[in-house]
């Protein structure tokens, strides 16, 4: 049974079917594979901006972030501060690149620049990442949930996983997007509703935030050292956010797809900017639940006792000696359960869903659509019809909703397994930005320049990764650099050697 009272309860299943009404509703416009996955590019600029702020925000983001910034500080946040720049190239090369190419799947440019395999290699990653990054949220979800409302995590996700299919399936991508708008609003909502009641149980509300904060270095941004690059400082987080944004904007097909969404370019260009101007000050709001949270435990310590005596015991440590950082991330679920009134328990844990489900249901229509352009009609029927393909569509939108609920099952006690995941999408997501960067760049290179700079960026990008496990005795061996910097190193060397490449073949054929 249920920790929660009917009335929260009662929310929660009101926000859910909510979201199937908005599916049914649209249903009635998907009479073409065009308006399934771009809507017919006809959806608003600030709109599309609100989907693509949703996307950014998961689920992750919203019981994560105010756990790091209660157990570490705001060094995070400097992810939220690289966004201009990537936003910056998505604007002027970006967006312009994949309007004036008809096609709504990102990696058909791929092919008409390196041949089949680079295109192949992209889609793989990128639907295999896809995968892996719904069923983490599924179970990300799942695990938090579980110790708000008390249901079994497997009949979570499915109930869960069920709704955002009848949505997803029956409205296509203009019910993705206009529910990412109620889902965006509501999690901000619910980030305000948090800060507005730890403010008001803190004896002197803001000044005791800050006076706590400043005490314990909580708004620190990291260490602003240009010669180390081996721990997370300023830059190795800025620089890894740079990276990790120019992939979500060039290469992610949940983002992508969205400039296909809007009427024109200008229209596109200002959603990816609205974005950024939303993201930026609203993850901020989750660095202050994560201090306040913190400021709130400090005034009151004897309150954290049961979380820490939780985590004590699944850690087999004595709870007088964890560090804030051993439990932060079961301290925002501690304080909803224990401190927030009937009723807004249950309007926070739909704001919990609601920033899940934006990000899975994106990723259920944009590994649809990427199946059906690049699997379906480049390989097993280029012929098909719109009758046809529309059919493809809705199929693998369903299936890949299904596949991603039972990944996030099939996690359930494995989050090592989970890690390493994680560990080789990182991997791939550099040699996919690389490869990318080098088409649209580097207008000279041809496909054996793409190959080998690959080869030569993805042995780069495992060495760093797996190097570690090399004995101490060849520690010179081993990657000096902190694990964010892979992407950042494994997208420059494929670039540079690619376009290396290029100039001696070049000055080859001219001798």
């Amino acid at each position: 049974m249920s920790n929660l009272p009917i009335v929260d309860l009662a929310v929660i299943v009101i926000y859910l079917l909510a979201m199937i009404v908005a599916g049914i509703y649209f249903s009635k416009k998907n009479t073409t594979a065009d308006e399934f996955t771009t809507a017919a590019g006809k959806i608003p600029a600030w709109a599309v901006g609100i989907s693509l702020y949703a996307t950014f925000l998961s689920s992750n983001t919203f019981l994560g972030v105010p756990g790091k910034a209660f157990g570490a500080n705001w060094n995070a946040f400097v992810f939220s501060l690289s966004m201009p720049i990537a936003a910056w190239f998505a604007a002027k090369y970006f967006v312009p690149f994949y309007r004036s190419n008809t096609e709504v799947s990102a990696y058909t440019n791929l092919e008409k620049r390196f041949g089949s395999w680079a295109r192949s290699y992209a889609v793989i990653c990128f639907l295999l990442t896809q995968i892996a990054r719904m069923g983490s949220i599924f179970f990300g979800i799942s695990l938090a949930l579980q110790a708000l409302i008390g249901l079994d995590m497997a009949l979570i996700m499915i109930v869960v996983g069920i709704c955002i299919i009848i949505y997803t399936v029956l409205g296509g991508m203009e019910a993705v997007i206009w529910t990412e708008v109620v889902q965006g609003i509501l999690l901000t909502i619910g980030a305000i509703i948090i800060i507005g009641s730890l403010l008001f149980k803190i004896p002197g509300g803001v000044g005791t935030v800050v006076d706590i904060g400043m005490r314990d270095d909580k708004f620190s941004l990291g260490s602003f050292a240009l010669t180390d690059f081996s721990t997370t400082t300023f830059w190795v987080i800025f620089l890894y956010g740079v990276f990790i944004n120019l992939t979500n904007f060039g290469m992610d097909q949940n983002y992508v797809q969205r400039y296909h969404t809007a009427p024109n370019q200008v229209e596109a260009s200002k959603s990816v900017w609205m974005c950024v101007k939303l993201y930026i000050p609203i993850s901020l709001l989750f660095f202050i639940i994560g201090a306040c949270l913190y400021a709130y435990y400090d005034v009151n310590p004897q309150l954290i006792s049961t979380v820490k005596e939780q985590v004590a015991q699944e850690k087999l440590m004595d709870s007088n000696i964890l560090a804030p950082a051993d439990y932060g991330d079961k301290v925002l679920p501690h304080y909803m359960v224990t401190h927030l009134p009937v009723g807004v328990v249950g309007l926070i844990v739909s704001a919990i869903l609601a920033a899940a489900m934006s990000t899975i249901s994106s990723g259920m229509n944009a590994s649809a659509t990427v199946f059906t352009e690049d699997i379906y009609k480049r390989y097993i029927k280029p012929d098909a019809n719109d009758k046809q393909n529309l059919r493809i569509l809705l199929w693998m939108t369903g299936i890949f909703g299904a596949i991603g609920m039972f990944a996030g099952v099939a996690m359930i006690g494995v989050g090592s397994i989970l890690d390493a995941w994680w560990t080789l999408s990182g991997i791939f997501a550099g040699g996919m930005l690389g490869l990318f960067l080098l088409g649209l760049i580097s207008k000279k290179t041809n496909n054996s320049d793409a190959l080998i700079g690959t080869i030569v960026g993805i042995c780069v990008i495992l060495w760093m990764t797996f190097s570690y496990l090399i004995p101490p005795e060849y520690a010179y061996l081993q990657n000096p650099l902190h694990a964010n910097m892979i992407i950042v190193v494994g997208t420059l060397v494929i670039f540079l050697v690619g376009t290396i490449s290029q100039k001696i073949r070049h000055k080859t054929l001219q001798h």
